[in-house]
This record gives structure tokens, sequence and C-alpha cells, in this order.
């Protein structure tokens, strides 16, 4: 029943990403096998379950962009001379801006896991505000204001 919703999720977040050897659906598939092979609590809402699934997509995403840098340094790039332009107007991988981020969300939730927990599930979960709202058991309003501003903290630390 929420196979649909996962790979919505996963889809929203590979968007405009450089992924060679990943799509939606190895994405959603070691979700579901993280989801299935560890102790988790028992899910209490829908908002609690996308709460869990948004902290798994971000460790697969930033384990995946770890593993693709670790692999860049690894290797020499061989370019023919003819092809430079083109290599150099190529469309950046974002996996360093990903574990960036993944490193600045830890030290905010040092400072605020709170607001580290509503960026997780805004950005990595796809909840909505109304969503994060119910989930914290917060007012809309309170989970906009908290967003922008951990929003704004996270540009500062990551020096965007």
């Amino acid at each position: 029943m929420i196979y649909p919703e996962l790979r919505a999720i996963a889809r929203q977040r590979l968007a405009g990403e450089i992924y060679a050897s990943e799509s939606t659906e190895s994405i959603v598939h070691e979700c579901y096998v993280r989801l299935t092979k560890s102790n988790l609590p028992p899910v209490e809402s829908r908002a609690h379950f996308f709460a869990m699934v948004s902290r798994l997509m971000r460790q697969i995403l930033v384990d995946h962009a770890r593993a693709r840098m670790a692999q860049r340094r690894d290797k020499r790039l061989e370019v023919a001379l003819e092809q430079v332009p083109k290599v150099a107007d190529a469309i950046p991988d974002r996996a360093p801006v990903l574990v960036r981020l993944d490193e600045a969300l830890k030290s905010l939730a040092e400072l605020d896991a709170h607001k580290a927990q509503l960026v997780e599930l805004r950005y990595f979960g796809g909840l909505t505000a109304e969503e994060s709202a119910e989930f914290l058991s917060l007012n809309v309003v309170d989970v906009r204001r908290e967003i922008r501003y951990a929003q704004n903290w996270l540009r500062r630390a990551m020096g965007a």
C-alpha cells in the first residue's frame, strides 16, 4: 500500500542527481530491507512511519554519496583533450553537498534535535508541513517558522 508513496519520495529525493547505479526502486528496496531487518519501535501513525522512512532515506543517500566520493578518489579520470569542454560543462555531482548537509544536520541536532528532525521529515521524508506538525504535535505555523530557521542555520553551516 505504501510502495507508491515510497517511490514518490525517493524519486523526489533523486531529482536532479547524477546516480549512475542507483534508481528509485533500488533506494526504496534498500529502505524496505533496512525497515524489515531492524528492531524499530511499533509504528504509531502514518506520520511516525514516514519519520522512520525519512531517517532511513537520509542514511541510504548519505551512504551512497560517501561511497561515490570514495570511488572517485580511487579512480583516475582519463579524458581526451577534445572532451574537456564537455566534461567541464557537465552537471556537478551533488554527493559532496549531501555529505556536508548530513554533517551540518548532525551539528544542528546537537544544538536543537527538534529542528534537525523537521528538516529530515521535510527533505528526506517528503512530509508536508501539516504532516510534520501532526507528527511533532505542533501547529503548522510553528513548523514553518522552525523549518525556515533550520534552513538558514544549515545554509550558514554549509557556507552556501
